[in-house]
């Protein structure tokens, strides 16, 4: 997949300084997306999909997800978001990613995942970084260590927590922290497309 980088077809590349979103680089795939992608994106929705449906109930929220991830995406084409949003993020010494979230449209799948491609021991730093804002509270920040080809799912925008006055909703973003040698290389997989 890191070979992929400079091999397979991007529908854009995004230089993140340019915009403000740290320092690095990364591509979206293009449809038809990589044979990996294109297996493992709808196997991971069928296991995530009754998740999401639990969290939106949980929330209040009258949407629901079906069953099937092309019936989804269907529902997002219809919509105008026909753009493919899986990705591969590039980072050298001293990138990093600013904490944020991957909505990209009206229809947002409330999963997503990110898989380390490289090995930890090609890098310092870069660590995989998740907050969440409680209400009336201070961000909380979790760090997750991830070993090559591991993966993390994790809350989109928001996920429903259960407080002593019943569910709250409880707001994330997530970015990668300044890598301080070596490269690091990952791919993001967002169940969505994009308008």
């Amino acid at each position: 997949m890191i070979e992929s980088y400079d091999h397979c077809r991007f529908r854009s590349t995004i230089n993140m300084a340019r915009y403000g979103f740290g320092s690095g680089e990364y591509k979206y795939f293009s449809y038809p997306l990589p044979p990996a992608l294109t297996e493992l994106r709808p196997q991971a929705y069928d296991r995530l999909v009754g998740l999401a449906n639990d969290w939106y109930a949980a929330m209040g929220k009258p949407d629901r997800f079906p069953a099937a991830h092309s019936d989804f995406l269907k529902r997002c084409h219809d919509a105008g978001q026909t753009r493919p949003t899986p990705l591969i993020l590039k980072y050298g010494s001293g990138d990093y990613n600013t904490l944020h979230q991957d909505i990209y449209g009206d229809n947002v799948f409330p999963l997503q995942m990110a898989i380390l491609l490289s090995d930890p021991a090609d890098f310092d730093g870069g660590e995989f970084v998740l907050t969440e804002q409680r209400p009336r509270q201070q961000s909380r920040a979790n760090v997750v260590q991830l070993a090559q080809g591991d993966a993390v799912i994790f809350a989109v925008r928001e996920r429903p927590v259960r407080g002593t006055k019943g569910v709250y909703r409880v707001q994330h973003r997530h970015g990668v922290s300044r890598l301080h040698r070596g490269s690091r290389f990952t791919v993001g997989v967002i169940f969505h497309d994009a308008a």
